[in-house]
Order: C-alpha cells, then structure tokens, then sequence
C-alpha cells in the first residue's frame, strides 16, 4: 500500500522516528493505530476510571504532592514497556 501524508505529518512520523523508540514508519503507524483501537474499545467504566485517575493527579497537584519530571518519565517509560511487551 503505498501512503501519501501531508508534511505535517511526516514531521510528527520522522520526530517519532529520531526520538529512537520506534524502528521504522510502519512500527510508528502501527503503535498510533493500536494505541487508538484501543482507547475506541475502551468501556465506560474504564473511561470513567481514567478519569478519575486524572482527577486524583489535579487535586495531588493542588495540593503540592508532586513528584519530580525524571521520576515521572522514568514511570511513565516503565508503564510504556510493560503495555509494549503486554501486546505482543
């Protein structure tokens, strides 16, 4: 199948691509396209989780319970491997 993208797209594929996670355009393509099934097949209960979870993260915030950005991305990379090696 041959894609055509418009250039704002390409630039959003290629920055994917040098971030180093990635190892070609079909991988970043196929991670946003099961990233989006997915969250499509979420249910209710599961959206309204996730939005809980993010109301709990405002009112931490409010309150200045915080946690620095290095520990969060390191985190957030773990939870990122784990969902990786979970869809294989």
């Amino acid at each position: 199948m041959q894609l055509n993208v418009p250039p704002d797209l390409e630039t959003l594929i290629n920055k994917r691509l040098s971030s180093g996670g990635y190892e070609s355009v079909e991988d970043v393509l196929r991670r946003a396209l099961e990233a989006q099934d997915a969250e499509e097949s979420w249910t209710d209960e599961e959206r309204r989780a996730v939005s809980a979870h993010i109301e709990q993260g405002y009112q931490q915030a409010e309150r200045g319970e915080l946690i620095d950005g290095a520990q969060a991305r390191r985190e957030i990379q773990a939870m990122k491997d784990d969902w990786r090696l979970s869809r294989r």
